[in-house]
């Protein structure tokens, strides 16, 4: 993930977007969502509605693994506290532990495909 992509996506969590549970159907990366715009972390494409109608019927067809769902819920978590959270070093602690999470969901969506 290169650090350009990684900063707009935190930025984009930020600003209220979602951690989609679906991978991106171009490299399998985890995606987040906003304003109906979801970009993948992972090679920052923005896939096409054709791609995307594939994408949920594989989803539905091989559903997320169940760490992976934990990961994405932890995830979220970690935006809504971060949102929340006014001291600068505890905003860099929970930065880190997000991109720990978002690379550990990689490797594992990577190891899955």
């Amino acid at each position: 993930m290169s650090d350009p992509l990684q900063k707009k996506a935190v930025e984009m969590l930020l600003k209220g977007a979602t951690l989609l549970a679906e991978p991106c159907p171009y490299c399998k990366g985890v995606r987040v969502m906003k304003d109906g715009n979801a970009f993948c972390v992972s090679c920052g494409r923005q896939p096409d509605a054709e791609k995307m109608d594939k994408a949920e019927k594989s989803e539905t067809q091989n559903p997320t693994s169940p760490i992976l769902e934990t990961l994405s819920k932890k995830l979220e978590h970690l935006t809504k506290e971060l949102e929340s959270e006014m001291d600068h070093e505890k905003q860099q602690q929970i930065l880190k532990s997000m991109n720990a999470l978002i690379e550990t969901m990689q490797k594992l969506q990577k190891g899955s495909s």
